[in-house]
């Protein structure tokens, strides 16, 4: 199956003929924030289809009559363990080329924003095209690298907990992804969208894309004790990441820009019906 797919990045850059894009929502057991995205993600034009991937083996995910109604199909996938890479498995379920890898708690994004995201990655299906912008930079002091989450002019990397991406890139993934990588983010349950940041990069030699302005992504009353993110060694051990993957792919394939795409009247002051996008958010 592998050897008969097809790399998107040698072929001339126009929108894709597959119509809209797969959503992927990685998911453990927050079931009530886990609907409220895929009501909101139900909501965007260009969604072909919703693919929930249930990360808990020791919990069943809810049964059929619970689920919110989409005007879509809605799958749910089980895994055999509780790995961050399986959010990025090639699915069977995957038919559409665009497959935009979300969080179970980002609800803020309107279906405005995630309609022009997709947008934009018609016109870049070769990047990372995404929400939550981050950078690495050098520390001369300590002599490596180091993961920056402040706000900055610039970014090397989005984040996939929202992105849209070319379903190639979950081949290249599961099956390519240089040395150990891959291992040490299931160990580590941290990183993978690192790891997905250095390896589009590597091949593609190109920056990702920052979409609308929003910077904020969590809901506040997800900020419980059950985020990941929030533990303080967890920023740590994502500098340790970027350090480790540089060693094995032997480079710094990140590229840093000082770029946004934001649809071209969203600040100006016309009637809102004159606006393809007017539900962008601020900050």
């Amino acid at each position: 199956k592998w050897s008969s797919v097809n790399s998107p990045l040698f072929l001339p850059l126009i929108p894709p003929r597959a119509p809209g894009f797969t959503a992927v929502v990685l998911t453990y057991d927050r079931v009530e924030s886990l609907f409220r995205v895929i009501t909101e993600i139900s909501k965007v034009p260009s969604l072909a289809k919703l693919l929930v991937v249930w990360n808990n083996q020791n919990k069943s995910p809810p049964e059929e009559s619970l689920w919110p109604k989409v005007g879509v199909p809605l799958k749910v996938v089980r895994t055999k363990e509780n790995k961050l890479s399986n959010r990025f498995f090639p699915y069977d379920e995957i038919e559409t080329e665009a497959v935009l890898a979300i969080d179970d708690d980002i609800i803020m994004l309107t279906s405005d924003e995630l309609q022009f995201g997709y947008e934009v990655w018609r016109e870049f299906p070769d990047r990372l095209v995404g929400y939550p912008g981050r950078l690495h930079l050098w520390d001369h002091e300590m002599g490596k690298w180091k993961y920056e989450s402040e706000w900055t002019n610039e970014v090397s990397m989005v984040l996939t907990g929202a992105a849209f991406y070319h379903k190639y890139f979950n081949y290249l993934y599961t099956y390519k992804m240089p040395g150990d990588i891959k291992n040490w983010v299931d160990a580590h349950m941290n990183c993978e969208d690192i790891a997905m940041n250095f390896l589009v990069a590597n091949i593609t030699g190109k920056a990702p894309i920052k979409v609308t302005p929003r910077k904020k992504f969590k809901c506040p009353e997800c900020t419980a004790i059950d985020g990941l993110s929030l533990d303080q060694t967890h920023m740590v051990e994502r500098s340790e990441c970027i350090n480790k993957f540089a060693s094995v792919f032997g480079t710094m394939p990140l590229k840093v820009v000082e770029h946004r795409a934001d649809p071209v009247l969203y600040k100006d002051d016309f009637p809102e019906k004159l606006k393809s996008f007017p539900n962008i958010g601020s900050l």
